[in-house]
């Protein structure tokens, strides 16, 4: 009887297979997940995360790799640079509004988290 050395017949070749999309190199294998994230988008198909949800997602990876010690351990000036780059990219700081740092006079700010964190109303 002649012996199956690459089939699915469970035999001691595990992980040989030249087949499917597990044996694919990761370049490839990203290639197409981005195919399909990008066709379900376009038929309406694919999940839309809301801020709470995409905050709960968040916050379990975040928990999961703590847990599993592979997380990211910052040093005091690498949590420094990563802060202050967040800060140049969102356009806030401490060195005025946003209308100040990209010289439109007439830009407003109105309805930012900011102005609303005292909790009361606007004037």
């Amino acid at each position: 009887m002649a012996s199956n050395t690459e089939g699915s017949g469970g035999g001691a070749r595990r992980g040989t297979s030249k087949r499917g999309f597990a044996s694919m190199d990761p370049e490839r294998q990203r290639a197409i997940a981005s195919k399909g994230g990008k066709a379900a988008h376009e038929s309406g198909n694919a999940h839309e995360f809301t801020p709470e949800e995409a905050r709960r997602a968040g916050s379990k990876g975040g928990k999961a790799a703590h847990e599993r010690g592979t997380a990211h351990e910052f040093t005091p000036e690498e949590a420094r640079r990563a802060g202050r780059k967040g800060g140049e990219a969102s356009g806030g700081g401490r060195g005025g509004s946003r209308a100040a740092k990209s010289g439109s006079a007439g830009a407003s700010t109105a309805g930012s988290p900011a102005d609303n964190a005292g909790g009361g109303k606007a004037e």
